[in-house]
């Protein structure tokens, strides 16, 4: 099969690298002088689980991009989705699936809405991986997790599906097909909001989330109050969701912080609207009480 992965930000670079490295047929969507580089020099990929490559991927913009795609992986940030959807619709076959991977809530049903003749999943990822310099990705830590599946409703042949887990796990990426997608990708964005409002709210990286005290205790209540608001809307919300995102935390390298977080210390568009005032107006309008959301939402007021 082939890929195309449009958006080759940490996230997008990670996968192209990882399927490139293990011979799979991948194309890349990027711009400015980001693809540049990557025409220029190749992509060249800084790894905790790979090392040290530079790879020449096909790369080029949306605009340019003339070919068809077995299998589309969506990497840009939540607030860039429209800007992909007639790339999406021009890449498309008839058997083409297509995997958002974005840190918000409901990416793969808002995509399917603007692209209603493609077959369209969802997904979440678990990744430290950012965008070092033009044309270089840097993959940090050892968690390099894909999951992904399809709304109830929608038909895709299972040997598509399993074909994909099979092509990511060569390629040294753990892949886990769900059977309940909208559940996993609400404990991702459960998950990635508390750690990107922590870490920007504080301005600190995840190893002052590792320790015990105050900013520990406001991650513990952003996932207390996400977790509520995912069983108000009726999602299968585990248990443990504080345990588990306080395991994931855990498991992070202490240096790494959230892209989100990285964007507003630059002054650069962000996601703060979908990982954090999205999820409050959730809240808001299902009578979810979000004390912590609302007290660290008073720094970022102006961003909304």
């Amino acid at each position: 099969m082939n890929y195309l992965i449009a958006g080759t930000g940490g996230v997008g670079g990670s996968i192209a690298a990882f399927l490139a490295l293990a011979g799979k047929d991948v194309a890349c969507i990027a711009r400015g002088e980001h693809l540049a580089a990557i025409r220029t020099h190749g992509l060249r990929l800084h790894s905790d689980l790979k090392g040290e490559h530079t790879l020449h991927i096909p790369a080029c913009t949306a605009e340019e991009y003339t070919g068809k795609a077995d299998v589309i992986f969506v990497c840009v940030k939540g607030y860039s989705v429209d800007s992909i959807t007639d790339l999406i619709r021009r890449a498309a076959k008839p058997d083409t699936v297509v995997i958002p991977i974005l840190n918000v809530y409901g990416t793969g049903p808002r995509i399917q809405s603007l692209v209603p003749g493609v077959t369209v999943l969802d997904g979440c990822i678990y990744i430290v991986g950012f965008v070092s310099g033009k044309g270089e990705i840097t993959q940090m830590g050892r968690i390099f997790r894909l999951v992904y599946g399809a709304h109830r409703g929608t038909q895709v042949s299972r040997e598509r599906l399993e074909a994909v887990k099979h092509d990511l796990e060569e390629s040294g990426i753990k892949a886990d097909l769900s059977d309940d997608i909208d559940r996993d990708t609400f404990v991702k964005w459960s998950f990635i909001s508390a750690m990107a409002v922590t870490g920007a709210y504080y301005d600190v990286p995840m190893g002052e989330v590792q320790k015990p005290g105050q900013v520990r205790d406001t991650f513990i209540g952003l996932s207390r109050e996400s977790a509520e608001l995912g069983r108000k809307l009726g999602i299968d919300i585990p248990d443990n969701l504080v345990e588990y995102n306080l395991m994931v935390m855990d498991k992070l390298d202490p240096h790494s912080t959230a892209s989100m977080q990285k964007d507003l210390a630059r002054g650069h568009e962000s996601e703060v609207q979908g990982l954090l005032f999205d999820l409050i107006d959730a809240a808001e309008a299902h009578g979810v009480d979000i004390p912590t959301y609302r007290l660290v939402a008073q720094k970022f007021t102006h961003h909304s």
